[in-house]
C-alpha cells in the first residue's frame, strides 16, 4: 500500500503523532510503526490499514491492538497476520505495559531479541508456527509475570537455558517441534506452577532430570516424546499425583519401569514405546484404575503380564508387542471389557488365550508368539472385530466351527497354526466388509466354496498350503476388486477357469504345486496387471500361450514341472519386466527366441526340456549353470556347458545390431585411436584403446552390473583414475538411419552436461562399429539394491541417519532434472537398482538408458520403460510418460529404503486421494522398519514417519494428485506440519 512506500512516509506520520497523541502513546505507535516497515508483503497482511489507523488516533486504533482503560497497549493479537520479517524492530521498551504478545502462524525469521526480557508485565507469550531461529535468549527468564510461554513449530536451536526456571508463574510451557538440544534444565523443577509440559519432538539428550518429580502440585500434562533422551524413569515421577498424560515414547531409555509409576492415580493415557526399557512390568501399573491408553510396545521387557492388570477396568488401548515377555495371558485381562484395541504380538507368550476374551475388542494381534490350544471359545460371537491376526502360533481347531460372523471384519489371518476343518460359506461370506482372508499353512480339508465370489470387496485371498481339493470355483470370477490371489500347495484338480479373465486388479496369481490340468488358458493374458504367475508342478498339457506375452508387467513367470510341449512362444520376448524366468520340466521342443537377450533376467531356468539351437546372447543365458540348461540336447553357443555353435549362425545377426551404433569419426582416426567424446570440465583424456584394455575387450571377469540396456565394467585408466564403463545392447533395427543414430547422439550429449551431486557423472561416451559405450563415475558401495539384500551387518551399516540421506538424495536428484534442467528429462526407471552408493554412502542417480528428454512432443511414447513393482499404474492403460510416473517410482523407493525390501503389496494400502487419507492409510511405522537395525532414536523416528507419509502422496493412483518433485524436496526437508489436538490451541 502506498502508506508503506517510502522511509519519509514513516518520518511524517511519526511527526505528526508526536504532535497530536500523548508521549506515551505515540512512543507505542510510532515502534509498531517502525517494526511494520521492516516487514515484507504488508498489503496481504492485517496490519496494512495501521497507517491509517495512526493518522486518526492512538495505537489503541490499530487492528490486533487493544489497550487499558489509561491508554496503554496491555494485548498485541496479530496471530496469521501475514507478517513476514524480523523481530529486530519490535519495540520491547515502548510497550512496558503489555500482558499478551500473541504473533503465530506468520513468516516470522531470524532470532528472538534479548530484548524479549523488557516485556515485565508479559502474561501470555505465543510465536508459534513461525520460521524462528537460533536460541531461546536467557533473558526470557526475567518475565517473572508469565503464565503461558507458546513457541512451537519453529526451527529453534540449542539448548533451552537454565533461566526458564525462574518463570515461577508460568503454567503452560510449550516448546515442542522445534530442533533443541542439550539437556532438559532440571531448573524446570522449579516451576511449582506448571500444569502442561511440552517439550516432544526436538533434540534433547541426556537423562530425565528427577526435579520434574517436584510438580506435584499442579503438572496435569507431560510431553517430552520423540527425543534422544536416555538413562532411567526417575522414581521420583510417582510423586506427580494429578499427572493424566504422560507421553515419554520414542527415546533412548533404558532400566526398569519404576514401581512408583503406579502412584499416578489421576493417569489416562501412558505411552512408554519404543524405548530400551527392560525388566517385569510392574504389578502396581494394576492401580492406575483412570487409565485408558497403555502402550509398552518396542521395549526389552521380559516376565509375565501381570494380573493386576485385570483391574485397569477403563483400559481402550493396550500395547505390548515387539518386547520379549512370556508365559501365559492371565485371565484376569478378561475384566477389561471397554478395550477395543489388544497387540500382544511378537513376544514369547505360550499357553492358551483366556477363554472368555472378546468384550469389545476390534484389533487384536497375538501373532508370532507360542500360543496353543483353541481360540476362545468367546470368537464366535465377538461381533466387533474389524482387524484380527493369529498367524504363526500353534492354535488349533475347527475354522468352521470355532469362528462366528463378523460384520464389520476387514482383515483376517490365520495362517501357520494347526486349525483344520473346511472354509464354511456360511462364516466368511457372512463378512461383508472382509478385504483380506489368510488361511494358509494349516490342515484345511474340503472344496473351495462357490460362495466366496460374493466378496466385492476382497482383495486377498490366500488358502495356500493346505488340504484343499476339487476344482477352482467359477464364482472365484466375481471377485473384481482381488489383487492377490494364493492357491498354491493343495490338491485343486481341472482346469484354470477361464473366467478369471474377469480379476483385471490382480497382481499375483499363485496355483503351484497342484493337480490342475488341460491347457493354459489364453485369457491369462488379459490380467495385465500381473507382476507374478506361478503355474509349476501342475498337470498343465499343450503349448504355452502366446497371450502371456501381453503381462508387460510380469517380473516372475514359472510354467515349471507341467507336460508343456512346443516352441517358446516368441512374444514372451516383450516381457520387459521379467526377472525370473522357469521353463524347466517339460517337453518344450525348438529354438530359443533371440528376443530373451533384450530381456533383464536375473535368472533362467529351461533345463529338462527338448530346446536346441543357439542360446540368446544375454549373459542371464552365458552365465548359466549347468542345473540351469541341463537336459536340452540341442543347445548350443557361448556357454561353458553347452556346445559351440556354427560360427556363422549369429554372425550376421551381431553384424545387424552394431550397425546402429556406427560412428562417422569426423577426424578421420582409427577406430582404435579414437578419443571418447567427454563431458565438459573432465580433463583426463581417455581413448577408445584405454577402454578396451582396461577391461580385457569386456571381459566377464571385469563386470558388475546387468541391465536391459547395457552391461556395466569397472575400468581402471593408464592415470588411474576408475570409471565405470556401460557397454550398450545393440537394437536389431537395421532400418534406423544415420539421422536416428544422431539424435542419439545429440540426446546424451546433453546429458554429459548435467552436474549435481545426486546424480552419476556422465563423463563421455563412444559409438563404434564394434563397441559402443558410456563412461560414468564409478561409484564404490555399488546399487542400494545390491546394498539393502546384504546380510544383518552390512544391512545395518546402512543405518536410519544414511537411509534418510539416500532419500533425500533421489528426491533432490528427480527434482534437478524434472525443473532445474534446459529440457525436462524424465528418468523412466527410477529404482533400488538404478540409484548408486559412494563410499560415503550418498546416493547418485543412475542409469539414463531409459531416461527421454522431455519436449513437448514427447509425453507420449510407444515404447514402455521401468521395472516391474515400480512402475506408475496408469502406464498399464497409457503410454503417456510424465514426471509424476518418476514420483511414483521415487515413493515406492523411498518405502523400500526404510523396509529394507521392496513394499510389495504396501504400495496399494497407501495410494489415496488426498492427503489426510494418506496419512490415515500408513501402518504403523514398526510394521515397516527394517528389522535388521536397531529402533530408530525419536529425531529420525518423526523423519522416518514423515517418509512414509510424502511416500503415500507419491503413490496415489491418479497422478495429478501426486506431488512435484520440488515440492517432495521442500516436505523432506521441512517436514509436515504434526496435527496436535494435545494441549492448548
Amino acid at each position: 500500500m502506498a502508506e508503506w512506500q517510502s522511509s519519509a512516509a514513516v518520518s511524517l506520520l511519526l511527526l505528526l503523532l508526536s504532535a497530536f497523541i500523548p508521549p506515551a502513546a505515540s512512543e507505542a505507535a510510532g515502534g509498531l510503526l517502525r517494526w511494520a516497515s521492516t516487514l515484507h508483503n504488508l498489503p496481504q497482511s492485517n496490519i496494512s490499514t495501521w497507517p491509517r489507523a495512526a493518522a486518526n488516533g492512538s495505537p489503541c486504533n490499530f487492528v490486533g491492538v487493544s489497550c487499558s482503560a489509561a491508554g496503554d497497549v496491555v494485548r498485541l493479537n496479530l496471530t496469521n497476520s501475514g507478517l513476514n520479517g524480523t523481530l529486530q524492530a519490535f519495540p520491547f521498551s515502548s510497550l512496558p505495559n503489555l500482558t499478551h504478545l500473541e504473533l503465530s502462524v506468520n513468516l516470522l525469521t531470524g532470532s528472538i531479541p534479548p530484548e524479549i526480557g523488557l516485556l515485565a508485565n508479559l502474561v501470555d507469550l505465543d510465536f508459534s508456527l513461525n520460521q524462528l531461529s537460533g536460541r531461546i535468549p536467557p533473558e526470557i527468564g526475567r518475565l517473572a509475570n508469565l503464565q503461558v510461554l507458546h513457541i512451537v513449530e519453529n526451527r529453534l536451536t540449542g539448548a533451552i537455558p537454565d533461566e526458564i526456571g525462574r518463570l515461577e508463574s508460568i503454567t503452560e510451557l510449550a516448546l515442542y517441534e522445534n530442533r533443541l538440544t542439550g539437556p532438559i534444565p532440571s531448573s524446570i523443577g522449579n516451576l511449582t506452577k506448571l500444569a502442561r509440559l511440552y517439550l516432544y519432538s526436538n533434540e534433547l539428550s541426556g537423562p530425565i532430570p528427577p526435579e520434574i518429580g517436584h510438580l506435584s502440585t499442579a503438572l496435569t500434562e507431560l510431553f517430552i516424546d520423540t527425543n534422544q533422551l536416555s538413562g532411567p524413569i526417575p522414581a521420583s515421577f510417582g510423586n506427580l499425583t494429578k499427572l493424566t498424560t504422560f507421553f515419554i515414547f520414542d527415546n533412548n531409555l533404558s532400566g526398569a519401569i519404576p514401581d512408583e509409576i503406579g502412584n499416578l492415580e489421576s493417569l489416562q493415557y501412558l505411552s512408554l514405546h519404543t524405548n530400551n526399557l527392560s525388566g517385569p512390568i510392574p504389578p502396581g501399573i494394576g492401580n492406575l484404575d483412570s487409565l485408558a491408553d497403555l502402550e509398552l510396545s518396542d521395549n526389552r521387557l521380559t516376565g509375565t503380564v501381570p494380573a493386576s492388570i485385570g483391574n485397569l477396568q477403563n483400559l481402550e488401548i493396550l500395547f505390548l508387542r515387539v518386547n520379549n515377555l512370556s508365559g501365559s495371558i492371565p485371565d484376569s485381562i478378561t475384566n477389561l471389557t471397554k478395550l477395543t484395541v489388544l497387540q500382544l504380538d511378537t513376544n514369547n507368550f505360550t499357553g492358551d488365550l483366556p477363554d472368555t476374551l472378546c468384550g469389545g475388542i476390534q484389533n487384536l494381534t497375538v501373532h508370532s508368539n507360542n500360543f496353543s490350544g483353541s481360540v476362545p471359545t468367546s470368537f464366535k460371537n465377538c461381533t466387533t472385530f474389524i482387524r484380527v491376526r493369529l498367524e504363526d502360533n500353534q492354535f488349533t481347531g475347527n475354522i468352521s466351527e470355532d469362528f462366528g460372523i463378523y460384520p464389520n471384519l476387514q482383515y483376517l489371518d490365520l495362517s501357520r497354526n494347526n486349525f483344520h476343518g473346511e472354509v464354511s460359506p456360511s462364516k466368511w461370506v457372512s463378512c461383508p466388509n472382509l478385504a483380506t482372508l489368510r488361511i494358509s499353512g494349516n490342515r484345511v480339508t474340503g472344496e473351495i466354496p462357490g460362495p466366496i465370489g460374493n466378496h466385492p470387496k476382497l482383495q486377498a485371498l490366500d488358502l495356500s498350503s493346505n488340504q484343499l481339493v476339487g476344482q477352482i470355483p467359477l464364482e472365484l470370477a466375481n471377485l473384481t476388486s482381488l489383487v492377490k490371489l494364493q492357491l498354491s500347495g493343495n490338491q485343486l484338480s481341472g482346469p484354470i477357469p477361464l473366467e478369471i479373465r474377469s480379476l483385471t486388479k490382480l497382481d499375483s496369481l499363485q496355483l503351484a504345486s497342484n493337480r490342475l490340468n488341460e491347457s493354459i488358458p489364453g485369457s491369462l493374458g488379459e490380467l495385465t496387471q500381473l507382476n507374478d504367475l506361478n503355474l509349476s508342478n501342475n498337470q498343465f498339457g499343450d503349448r504355452i500361450p502366446e497371450q502371456l506375452g501381453r503381462l508387460v508387467h510380469l517380473s516372475t513367470l514359472d510354467l515349471s514341472r507341467n507336460s508343456l510341449t512346443g516352441a517358446i512362444p516368441s512374444q514372451l520376448t516383450s516381457l520387459s519386466s521379467l526377472e525370473f524366468l522357469n521353463l524347466s520340466r517339460n517337453s518344450l521342443s525348438g529354438s530359443i527366441p533371440n528376443g530373451f537377450a533384450q530381456i533383464p533376467l536375473h535368472t533362467v531356468d529351461i533345463s529338462h526340456n527338448r530346446l536346441q539351437g543357439p542360446l540368446p546372447t544375454s549373459p542371464e543365458f552365458r552365465n548359466a549353470s549347468m542345473e540351469e540348461l541341463e537336459g536340452n540336447d540341442g543347445l548350443c553357443g557361448g556357454s561353458n556347458v553347452v556346445q559351440p555353435c556354427n560360427a556363422t549362425d549369429n554372425g550376421p545377426t551381431k553384424n545387424r545390431n552394431l550397425r546402429r551404433f556406427l560412428f562417422r569419426n569426423p577426424r578421420g582416426q582409427q577406430d582404435h585411436e579414437q578419443q571418447v567424446l567427454l563431458a565438459p570440465g573432465f580433463d583426463t583424456k581417455i581413448m577408445y584403446s584405454d577402454i578396451v584394455t582396461a577391461t580385457d575387450r569386456f571381459d566377464p571377469a571385469h563386470c558388475i552390473g546387468r541391465g536391459g540396456y547395457g552391461t556395466v565394467y569397472r575400468a581402471t585408466l593408464p592415470s588411474g583414475i576408475i570409471v565405470a564403463v556401460k557397454k550398450l545392447n545393440c537394437s536389431d533395427d537395421s532400418s534406423e538411419d544415420d539421422e536416428s543414430h544422431k539424435e542419439f547422439l545429440r540426446e546424451v550429449e546433453a546429458l554429459t552436461e548435467i552436474r549435481h551431486r545426486n546424480i552419476v557423472k556422465l563423463y563421455g561416451f563412444c559409438s563404434q562399429s564394434n563397441h559402443s559405450f558410456l563412461v560414468y563415475e564409478y561409484l564404490d558401495r555399488g546399487s542400494l539394491a545390491s546394498v539393502l539384500s546384504q546380510d544383518n551387518s552390512g544391512a545395518r551399516e546402512l543405518d536410519w541417519g544414511k537411509r534418510l540421506n539416500i532419500v533425500r538424495g533421489v528426491a533432490h536428484a528427480l527434482s534437478y532434472l524434472h525443473h532445474d534442467c534446459a529440457i525436462p528429462i524424465v528418468h523412466r526407471d527410477v529404482t533400488s537398482n538404478n540409484v548408486l552408493l559412494d563410499r560415503d554412502y550418498e546416493a547418485k542417480v543412475a542409469d539414463f538408458g531409459t531416461a527421454k528428454l522431455l519436449s513437448s512432443d514427447s509425453s507420449n511414447w510407444t515404447t514402455q520403460a521401468g521395472t516391474r513393482g515400480y512402475i506408475a499404474p496408469e502406464l498399464a492403460y497409457t503410454m503417456r510418460v510424465t514426471e509424476k510416473c518418476d514420483v511414483y517410482s521415487f515413493g515406492v523407493v523411498a518405502l523400500e529404503v526404510i523396509r529394507g525390501s521392496h513394499p510389495g503389496e504396501l504400495v496399494l494400502s497407501l495410494a489415496s486421494s488426498t492427503e489426510e487419507e494418506a496419512a490415515a492409510a500408513v501402518v504403523s511405522l514398526d510394521d515397516l522398519l527394517d528389522r535388521r537395525l536397531a529402533r530408530p532414536v525419536p529425531g529420525f523416528r518423526q523423519e522416518l514417519e514423515n517418509v512414509v507419509r510424502i511416500a503415500a502422496l507419491c503413490l496415489n493412483v491418479d497422478p495429478q494428485f501426486r506431488p512435484e518433485m520440488r515440492l517432495v524436496c521442500e516436505m523432506l526437508s521441512k517436514g509436515h506440519k504434526r496435527k496436535v489436538t494435545r494441549g492448548r490451541q
